[in-house]
C-alpha cells in the first residue's frame, strides 16, 4: 500500500534562490528538523543518479533515510527515491513561480508502508503526524529561504 502526504507553502523569495536553497542537500539540517543530510556521490548532489543519506533523530536514537536522486530539473522539480530499511518509495521538491519575489514550494511523499498489516492499520493514527512534521519543516524552510 502506497500513502501520500502533501503540504505546500508560499515562500516570499525568487524561484531560482528558493530552488537553489531547497537542494542544498547539506544546508538542509538548518531547516529540517532533527535531520543532518550528506550527499554520498556522485558529485554534489545536483544530477540525476546522486545519493543522498538523511539520519533523522537524537543521537543513535533515530533512522537512516537513504535515497537516489530520479528526476532533476531545475529549478523546478526534484524527486528522489527512498531506498532505506523504513522510509521508501518516491518523494518529490516542486517550485512554481507566482511572481519575480514569491513562489509555491510542495512536498510530496508517496510512501510504501512498512511493516505489512501493522503499518497498514496504522497508517491513519501515523499520517496526522507526517504531514505535521512536513509542514513544520516547509515553514521553518520559507523563514530560511526568505532571510537568504
Amino acid at each position: 500500500m502506497t500513502a501520500d502526504v502533501v503540504v505546500s507553502r508560499r515562500v516570499a523569495a525568487p524561484a531560482d534562490l528558493v530552488w537553489h536553497v531547497l537542494t542544498d542537500w547539506a544546508g538542509q539540517g538548518a531547516w529540517m528538523p532533527l535531520t543532518t543530510v550528506r550527499v554520498v556521490g556522485p558529485g554534489d548532489g545536483r544530477e540525476v543518479g546522486a545519493r543522498l543519506d538523511a539520519w533523522t533523530g537524537m543521537g543513535r536514537a533515530g533512522f537512516l533515510d537513504t535515497m537516489v536522486v530520479t528526476a532533476w530539473e531545475p529549478p523546478r522539480r526534484c524527486e528522489v527515491l527512498h531506498t532505506g530499511r523504513l522510509v521508501r518509495g518516491p518523494g518529490v521538491f516542486a517550485v512554481r513561480p507566482l511572481g519575480p519575489g514569491a513562489c509555491e514550494v510542495t512536498w510530496e511523499e508517496r510512501l510504501e508502508l512498512p511493516f505489512g498489516a501493522a503499518g497498514r492499520a496504522g497508517w491513519p493514527l501515523v499520517r496526522p503526524l507526517v504531514r505535521f512534521g512536513l509542514g513544520v519543516a516547509l515553514r521553518r524552510f520559507a523563514r530560511f529561504a526568505e532571510r537568504r
